[in-house]
């Protein structure tokens, strides 16, 4: 799909349709990226290299660049055919600064241009330009290269002017973020290597390259289209940048064996269909692996919808009519598969590619159009029907994995109503060890999940009675990465926390009763305090998800040192603080030592020290919050005026589970391998 055509079809001004203009874009960002956060940020990646797919999608580009420059700013070079730069009928300025400066207008729009994008409602590239407060469009077609610049949220800067000859096709894009709209501008590598490996599988013969080139001293970049060509003359840091580059021929299927690739498969084959259904492209590639999650993910026209959409539930329609079909046929049980006995364990990614896509909302997390679900039913259906009875040893495995789950189902049922029934959770008294704030109000309300009786006594006595709740958790929780529902319920500390929280779990969770609105994880720190933290995310990650997508979950970050100079104290949160305040040679002070009466340290101070000197340094290293004080505690880590929270995200959780099954999981090989990789990274708390 991503060679290059040899004749390139019509694409000019005419070919660009507008709709609107970007007034509203800077006044409410959130409407057109989701948030301002670090997933707002790196949409505006997203949505400029998206354009850059679309070419790739249409047989137009094979090569994609993506850099990040020194001060911020982002570079998305293609070889498409290069935005139009003729004058638009309507706009009577350049197709180029139409697309560039007014919202919904684009290829994408009139039907000549795209026969399939993934553009969502058309905002794109105008939406980037709004909200940086720098921009640079380069355009290379019809034998020119041509330059518009941007800023302050979109304005030109000058006319689109041609700068030379050139005998490429193809569109740069170089963006700055708008500072005033994003208070953090941070890139994350790992996040934008994952999205754009992700890509890669799904537009076969596509190359796509990340170069991360922040730290680099960059010369003059005249006459250079690809970052990666940059001689090293003109990289004042030299060669050696973070780099990888991404070409997949097997596409889907590529896709499920790379996120199969550290767990056990029940089955050998990996089942594909590609095949067009009433004007929908339907591409699915799954496989069943030894474990009780599914992991399914979806996309349409190339747009990973994180809320799935019509095509997903056109494909949970027809897996579970199918192997309750196979089932039947086969003289088995009687009874019949739930849709959740058939997801256990299964790794699908499911494609869809239609000329007219709607979603719901603006972020393209849910596929609305209608069509899908038949499509993917249909042709799905049928496909995986035929893969079965052509792979009897896949059929048995795929079968056998979903009776399991269906006997482990019933026999879990007397427990879980017992204890998930409807009713019951707001009949069971709160648990004691939980110290519940005076507060009803959900949106003031706090709950501290602290670790250890001592930490639960301190936090206790330290905390806002009315606005903060305490529950202390006694060793470390079930690892529930591998437990069915009875098993954990069966566990005293995640039932307290369950009804704790009020949402009840599984079959009837209800983010609606949730009873406080921040859960602050506080763990010590130490190795057993990020161990308990690691299995909380991933217990939240697996059965509470609603809560980290609400952003109700968040981590304290108590200090990790008192530094005294006389009667003075500053707590410093990192190991760079400490050495900024104290310096590095200080010497840093057992706990039974910071807990000598101020009196007797004085006074030992006052004798070896001769009076004009200044007053000793002293560090103290807190590794759990039961060795503060209750005072120390609110005034560091409790008090909402001068405390310090991280807001957990989905990405968060997601890293913790992957990190635990690696860990914790029955993959040996990939745990050694991990270990042996990390091991001088490794601080032992011993």
């Amino acid at each position: 799909m991503a060679e290059k055509q040899a004749t390139k079809s019509r694409y000019g001004a005419q070919d660009i349709t507008v709709l609107e203009g970007l007034e509203a874009v800077r006044r409410r960002p959130g409407m057109y990226i989701g948030t301002t956060g670090s997933a707002g940020l790196h949409h505006l990646i997203w949505e400029v290299f998206d354009n850059s797919r679309d070419e790739a999608m249409g047989g137009h580009a094979n090569d994609i660049e993506v850099a990040l420059l020194p001060g911020g700013s982002v570079r998305v070079a293609d070889n498409g055919r290069g935005i139009p730069v003729d004058i638009h009928a309507k706009t009577k300025v350049s197709a180029l600064e139409t697309v560039m400066t007014v919202l919904h207008a684009g290829g994408k729009f009139g039907g000549e241009g795209y026969k399939v994008s993934g553009g969502l409602h058309g905002v794109g590239v105008s939406v980037v330009n709004a909200l940086s407060s720098y921009v640079r469009a380069e355009v290379h077609r019809d034998g020119g290269a041509y330059v518009q610049e941007y800023q302050n949220g979109g304005k030109p800067k000058g006319k689109v002017k041609k700068v030379g000859p050139s005998a490429r096709t193809g569109t740069i894009i170089e963006f700055l973020p708008d500072p005033s709209v994003f208070p953090e501008r941070e890139w994350s590598w790992e996040t934008i290597v994952a999205h754009l490996r992700q890509q890669a599988y799904l537009v076969r013969g596509l190359r796509i390259s990340i170069l991360d080139l922040r730290e680099a001293k960059i010369g003059s970049t005249e006459g250079v289209y690809y970052m990666r060509d940059l001689p090293a003359d003109r990289r004042g840091s030299g060669t050696d940048v973070p780099s990888v580059t991404f070409y997949f021929e097997g596409g889907l299927k590529s896709l499920v064996a790379f996120q199969n690739r550290h767990l056990t498969p029940v089955h050998k084959n990996i089942f594909y269909i590609e095949k067009e259904h009433a004007g929908v492209l339907v591409e699915v590639a799954l496989q069943y692996v030894d474990d009780i999650s599914a992991r399914i993910s979806a996309f349409a026209n190339n747009i990973y919808n994180s809320e799935g959409g019509m095509h997903i539930t056109g494909f949970k329609t027809a897996l579970t009519r199918t192997l309750n079909g196979q089932q039947k046929n086969g003289g088995k049980d009687s009874d019949t598969f739930t849709g959740d006995d058939v997801l256990e364990g299964l790794t699908a990614v499911v494609s869809v590619k239609l000329p007219e896509i709607q979603f719901e909302g603006q972020t393209k997390s849910k596929l609305g159009s209608v069509e899908a679900r038949g499509a993917v039913e249909s042709v799905f259906g049928e496909a995986f029907a035929t893969f079965l009875e052509e792979h009897p040893d896949d059929a048995r495995a795929i079968l056998g994995k979903a009776t399991l789950a269906m006997k482990a189902r019933k026999a879990a049922k007397a427990a879980k109503d017992s204890v998930l029934r409807k009713g019951a959770l707001e009949g069971l008294a709160l648990p004691g060890k939980l110290a519940d704030c005076q507060t009803k109000s959900a949106e003031e309300s706090e709950l501290f999940i602290v670790e250890g009786d001592s930490a639960g006594g301190s936090s206790k006595q330290g905390r806002d009675r009315r606005t903060q709740a305490i529950l202390p958790l006694r060793g470390k929780i079930l690892n529930v990465e591998r437990a069915r529902l009875d098993r954990m319920l069966a566990s005293e500390e995640i039932r307290a926390l369950v009804v704790a929280l009020g949402t009840a779990i599984g079959d009837v969770f209800d983010l609606a009763k949730l009873r406080y609105h921040k859960i602050i994880i506080a763990t010590d720190a130490d190795v057993d305090g990020a161990h308990i933290r690691t299995l909380l995310l991933t217990l939240f990650y697996r059965h509470f998800r609603s809560v980290i997508d609400g952003g109700y979950l968040y981590i304290a970050q108590p200090p990790l040192y008192k530094i005294k100079k006389g009667k003075e104290a500053t707590y410093a949160y990192t190991e760079d603080e400490k050495v900024k305040i104290a310096g590095a040679d200080v010497p840093i002070e057992e706990e039974s030592r910071a807990e000598e009466g101020e009196e007797g340290a004085e006074a030992e101070e006052s004798a070896a020290t001769p009076a004009k000197k200044a007053p000793k340094l002293s560090v103290q290293r807190y590794k759990g919050l039961g060795e503060m004080n209750p005072d120390e505690l609110w005034e560091t880590t409790m008090d909402p005026a001068r405390r310090v929270l991280k807001q957990v995200t989905i990405e968060d959780a997601q890293e913790a589970d992957k990190i635990f099954d690696m860990l914790m999981g029955t993959d040996v090989q990939s745990r050694k391998s991990f270990i042996q990789s990390h091991a001088k990274e490794a601080t032992l708390d011993i």
